[in-house]
């Protein structure tokens, strides 16, 4: 990949869209990971307002410092680029309070409370991007985005634009060390930050981020008997996944009534 031809790309690509939008920049979440550390330098880099907002819930520490770190960074790095801390903890301890089931009666609670928090960081980051005319700017790559939907509907799926996610993650980390992302950022490994206990990717998925790009390199033109051991274990993992997202990605249905009933 020619990565400084891709950052390019990418951050004129940001400054056209902002401009046909009518947007003064853009508006980030920073997490501490790879995908939101790589999509803000882009962002700062087109000169546009760059808001970062770190919007902790109950994190971890490692997590809370890279972000702080992070956003160090950037504003030493860029006189575009402002930050700012939302801790979202109380609101999100409030709103678990005053919607207690009974565990044992649901079986999903914890995952609903896990999308709780991105829902909730989606509903932040528009109220700062509205109050300040910024474009929610989305940090999903492609095989999140497009091959195991590994995010949240209307969470950080809810977006206004995704200058990477027609990345791999793979592609993400060329990036991440062409822009000079912090090493400890680069290092880290890949978790989604929506657990009380910490759950990388990997352990959710059970698979790799490259597992994962190979067998959508290789889906659908093939079938999980046309691959043995671990590869046919990763490919079925894949197509599991991918075909339990497609409500996330296609259109949201419509009942169409027939002329002759209205």
């Amino acid at each position: 990949m020619q990565a400084q031809a891709v950052i390019e790309h990418i951050v004129n690509w940001l400054k056209d869209y902002a401009a046909q939008a009518r947007a003064k920049g853009f508006v980030i979440g920073i997490s501490g990971g790879i995908d939101s550390a790589v999509v803000s330098i882009l962002a700062a880099k087109t000169g546009l307002p760059t808001l970062l907002l770190e919007l902790p819930i109950r994190q971890q520490a490692d997590q809370v410092s890279r972000a702080q770190l992070h956003m160090q960074q950037l504003q030493q790095r860029f006189a575009n680029v402002s930050a700012a801390r939302v801790d979202l903890t109380p609101t999100f301890n409030q709103f678990a309070a005053d919607n207690e089931v009974d565990g044992n009666a649901f079986t999903n609670k914890a995952l609903a409370l896990a999308n709780a928090r991105s829902r909730l960081r989606m509903v932040t980051l528009y109220y700062y991007g509205q109050l300040h005319g910024l474009l929610v700017t989305g940090t999903g790559n492609k095989i999140e985005d497009f091959g195991v939907g590994f995010f949240t509907k209307y969470g950080d799926g809810g977006v206004d634009l995704s200058p990477i996610a027609d990345l791999t993650k793979t592609q993400v980390y060329e990036l991440a060390a062409a822009l000079d992302v912090d090493v400890s950022i680069q290092k880290a490994v890949p978790t989604d930050g929506l657990w009380d206990e910490e759950r990388t990717d990997e352990q959710q998925m059970g698979a790799t981020y490259p597992e994962l790009e190979w067998a959508m390199g290789v889906y659908p033109d093939h079938t999980a008997a046309d691959f043995s051991g671990r590869e046919q274990e990763v490919f079925q993992i894949y197509d599991r996944l991918h075909r339990a997202m497609q409500h996330k990605v296609n259109p949201i249905p419509v009942c169409v009534i027939p002329q002759a009933l209205l």
